[in-house]
């Protein structure tokens, strides 16, 4: 099998990448930027900090609209900015949120149409204005992703959007700037880079450059997680898991995400759930359907993340696995949906519909077990549960 590889062109890795801002724009000879962003970075001084590194010759407009879970009408909010500003480049700083709007609205202002016109199975590769990304969490990997997500209100639906001209040209990636996470964002944030690492693994299109990627992925941020949400003022750890984030962010966008993806998105378009508390809700559940679909794969990330060895069978990983990744969000708290508020009532008389928006969005079909709508429903039934 040939794996076609697809990466930024410039990424930026350490304490201080966000500094060098103006210097990647000005290597890019982009002058004029929109940089997209949300009112928490806004109010909170990041965004003046990361601009502070211009210099002159560069201008920088600030939209700061983004909303969580990015929806068609904030896209094309900001969409309309860069077509009335003669801007050159748009700059994403945030977590996966302004990054996503910031990909999605810099091909809606080049190519026009909707945001559903871009939805896959269609791949857009034709490139709109440059995308520089700034991730301040470490989770999305969409600073190197081909990927967004961008939900349509109309239809209450999350969209997959992809191809080659929702990936950034640029990154930077300042573990910095993640410090202030709070706990729960630390966590939900970790655990959905921990999916991204294993679900790129698994999946029926994983490759060897994706798995080169993925294994070191998963091991960093299964040692590191905890220490983030226990102690965030811990550099060592925060560094690796920015590192590790945006390895698993690069493992599947060169391989592909799977059915915990599927199923994550329709829980964050109905309920409004952050999609990494959704991923860590869906994970260990998922995982235990899913592990006779590729049981050397699942096993192989027992062992890499340390809960089995190589004298276990497969079988005997597999469920190291299982119990691990329960474990792990039992020391995270992650809540189940009930916890979140979310009525029993509601959540069964919408299973079949997020079954169905799950099979449609094309990840499930990349899951080593790949799932009919009834087996979604009772899935779904089972996280609530739990």
């Amino acid at each position: 099998m040939t794996a076609s590889i697809h990466l930024p062109r410039r990424l930026l890795i350490g304490g201080g990448a966000g500094a060098e801002l103006g210097s990647i724009l000005s290597s890019l000879e982009c002058r004029r930027a929109l940089v997209v962003t949300d009112t928490y970075l806004h109010d909170s001084g990041v965004v003046d900090r990361v601009l502070g590194s211009l210099g002159s010759g560069i201008e920088a407009v600030v939209f700061a609209d983004t909303v969580p879970d990015p929806t068609d009408h904030c896209v094309e909010a900001a969409a309309d900015v860069l077509r009335s500003g003669d801007f050159d480049c748009v700059v994403g700083l945030g977590g996966g949120s302004p990054m996503d709007t910031a990909k999605a609205a810099a091909i809606l202002a080049a190519s026009g149409g909707r945001m559903r016109d871009y939805r896959t199975p269609t791949l857009t590769d034709t490139p709109g204005l440059p995308i520089i990304a700034i991730p301040t969490t470490a989770g999305s990997g969409s600073e190197c992703t081909r990927f967004t997500v961008v939900t349509d209100t109309e239809t209450n639906d999350k969209m997959l959007c992809a191809g080659l001209a929702f990936l950034p040209v640029a990154a930077l990636v300042d573990y910095r700037l993640t410090l202030t996470m709070p706990p729960r964002l630390s966590a939900d944030a970790g655990v959905d880079a921990l999916t991204h690492a294993i679900e790129a693994y698994v999946s029926r299109r994983a490759n060897p450059f994706a798995d080169s990627l993925a294994l070191p992925a998963m091991r960093t941020i299964y040692a590191n997680v905890r220490r983030v949400y226990e102690d965030p003022d811990n550099h060592d750890a925060r560094s690796a898991m920015m590192l590790a984030a945006t390895q698993a962010g690069m493992a599947f966008s060169n391989s592909s995400v799977a059915l915990i993806h599927g199923m994550s998105r329709p829980i964050g378009a109905h309920f409004h759930l952050a999609h990494g508390l959704s991923n860590a809700m869906l994970l260990p559940v998922v995982t235990e359907f899913s592990v006779d679909g590729a049981p050397d794969r699942y096993a192989t990330c027992a062992r890499v993340l340390g809960v089995a060895s190589d004298d276990d069978s497969d079988a005997a990983a597999c469920l190291a696995l299982v119990t691990a990744l329960t474990r792990l969000n039992e020391a995270l708290e992650v809540p189940n949906p009930q916890a979140c508020g979310i009525p029993a009532a509601e959540w069964s008389a919408l299973t079949s519909l997020m079954a169905e928006q799950a099979l449609a969005s094309g990840s499930p079909a990349n899951n080593p077990r790949i799932p009919s709508a009834p087996e979604i429903e009772q899935l779904y039934t089972d996280v609530f549960a739990q």
